[in-house]
């Protein structure tokens, strides 16, 4: 009787499958692009019998002061994924209009959008970095809100925020773009944030659960003009962020507790190059895909490795991409996580 009630496109709908929704077991944790480094907060709290601030003030304050912007600009969502069915519920209307995606990209902008009966107008990422900007807007259509994970989850790619603004006024009037900067911070420089100044069409998702190690506190920020965000403030949630998440997000944000985490990007990002080093002098290794984040996808010569590092108790990610099912993420972990992925590599075929 209950499946006979569903919604079509909810029937139908392909869940998302995350890192952690398969039960494996293991000693090396490789597989979600979670930090390494973990860290305790204070809470002190007492009243849990009131209800939180809809939007706490002293943590968007925080966020708002690292982020460059007015307090204005920022949204406190619970993870980026918030902002994401926040943006196609405000600004899409069901049955009617769509979205478009660069493949291979982050699978949420899919799941999402099939959840409530919007359209995909499904693009690659090669027309993404390399067609000229007439060609990708030709493309793109009728879409009316056109995601650009940058850098590009899991192809690590990079689109110049040259090109975000080119597409932005050439969309200007027909589509919001959507820049998604879950890894920007190892990146900085090339955050699409400072174009909020010029465009009213482009909103960046952002969260604290990459480079700031909150990925179990599921707290992210929307970042746009407060004429975009002002509809999304209609539709979220009334108290979409906890007492308790709100105090630890606050201290994450303090002065310290940021050059704390630019730190460890820092030793991050050398342990990346270490890794691609390993990696450039394997022979179960036939490709790198060269970018930025927190990780590094890479094509195995055969795909029964990965059940290998498995038995070894090393849990990475595989992937289907191009057609292909030898495909792998690696988190960029500790030294000593990643000294168990050069074991693996050295194991005999």
């Amino acid at each position: 009787m209950s499946k006979s009630l569903l919604p079509k496109n909810i029937a139908e709908l392909k869940a998302y499958s995350s890192a952690k929704s398969e039960k494996l077991t293991g000693t090396t944790w490789l597989n979600a692009n979670e930090s390494p480094y973990a860290k305790e907060f204070k809470l002190s709290i007492s009243n849990l019998n009131r209800y939180p601030e809809p939007q706490p003030e002293k943590v968007t304050n925080a966020y708002s002061n690292y982020s460059q912007l007015n307090a204005e600009q920022v949204l406190m969502t619970r993870g980026a994924d918030e902002g994401i069915e926040l943006l196609m519920r405000t600004y899409c209307e069901s049955g009617k209009d769509s979205i478009a995606i660069f493949t291979p990209t982050y699978g949420m902008y899919k799941v999402s959008a099939d959840t409530q009966n919007i359209a995909i107008n499904e693009l690659s990422q090669n027309l993404l970095l390399n067609a000229d900007v007439s060609e990708i807007c030709e493309s793109i259509a009728g879409a009316k809100l056109v995601f650009i994970c940058n850098p590009n989850n899991p192809t690590g790619s990079l689109t110049p925020v040259s090109k975000i603004a080119a597409l932005a006024k050439s969309l200007s009037g027909r589509a919001l773009i959507i820049v998604d900067e879950a890894y920007i911070e190892f990146c900085p420089e090339q955050s699409a944030v400072p174009l909020l100044q010029d465009f009213e069409n482009i909103a960046v998702l952002r969260t604290l659960s990459k480079a700031f190690a909150l990925a179990g506190l599921r707290t992210g920020f929307l970042l746009a003009n407060t004429n975009l965000l002002a509809p999304v403030r209609k539709v979220i949630a009334p108290y979409p962020v906890s007492t308790a998440v709100a105090l630890i997000a606050e201290q994450a944000l303090s002065t310290d507790s940021v050059t704390q985490m630019r730190r460890q990007v820092s030793i991050l990002n050398r342990n990346k190059d270490s890794l691609k080093t390993v990696l450039s002098n394997s022979p179960k290794v036939t490709q790198i895909l060269s970018g930025e984040g927190n990780f590094i996808t890479l094509q195995l010569s055969d795909k029964c490795f990965i059940e290998t590092a498995m038995q070894q108790g090393t849990i990475m990610r595989p992937f289907s991409l191009y057609g292909e099912d030898n495909w792998l993420r690696i988190s960029i972990g500790s030294e000593q996580e990643l000294e168990q992925v050069r074991l693996w590599l050295e194991q005999p075929e």
